[in-house]
């Protein structure tokens, strides 16, 4: 059999046929969620929930609490997204795309820097023994949870801090051996890239007409 399918299969030869059912769920949701990100449909958000609580389940289960921590949050955020991209003034949207101001850098750095230390705490109230992987969940952590404040308040950069989080996961998830997740992140990738270009094609016919 090919080397990329033995390396995606040979990780599930063990794990309960429920948890891969569960796997697969979220990978479809999951993309399904970035997918509307990309198209700035609300729907990202109902979706992404789907995905998230899943996800949360599968990595406390297999006692990833950095990960967890994060989809836990983006099951939050998400809530709040949802809330505010629905918000409505006149028949018109109240939140636009738009790019971060010098404030909200500010405040991004400083919810990154938040989460690091929260994260870290989290893996010690576990009396966690932490190794590199950990290391490198704890920095993604903060990545990820600027990433999706930025997205609830509809920034343009958050697709960038969403496409060097998931080229960090990527690798991770593959060591950790939850090939479909290390996959659904590879999509992520491509999905923010595409993500990225349409925001800004929409920010930037948004100038002209100005």
């Amino acid at each position: 059999m090919n080397p990329i399918f033995d390396f995606f299969l040979d990780a599930y030869k063990s794990t309960p046929t429920y948890q891969i059912i569960l796997e697969a769920i979220a990978f479809v949701f999951g993309i399904v969620s970035v997918w509307f990100a990309k198209q700035k449909n609300i729907l990202v958000y109902p979706t992404g929930i789907i995905c998230t609580v899943i996800t949360v389940y599968l990595l406390y289960i297999n006692q990833y609490f950095g990960d967890m921590m994060m989809n836990f949050y983006y099951s939050i955020m998400s809530i709040y997204g949802w809330w505010n991209w629905s918000r409505k003034k006149n028949d018109k949207y109240v939140v636009p795309i738009s790019r971060t101001n010098s404030k909200e850098k500010i405040i991004g750095f400083g919810l990154f820097l938040l989460t690091i230390l929260v994260t870290f705490l989290v893996y010690k109230a576990f009396n966690y023994e932490l190794e590199i992987p950990n290391y490198i969940d704890i920095f993604t952590s903060g990545i990820f949870f600027t990433a999706m404040w930025y997205m609830a308040n509809k920034k343009l950069e958050n697709w960038t801090l969403w496409i060097f989080g998931d080229l960090i996961t990527i690798p991770l998830y593959a060591h950790r051996s939850l090939g479909m997740l290390s996959l659904q992140y590879l999509i992520f990738t491509i999905l923010a890239i595409m993500g990225y270009l349409a925001w800004k094609k929409n920010l930037s016919n948004k100038h002209q007409t100005v």
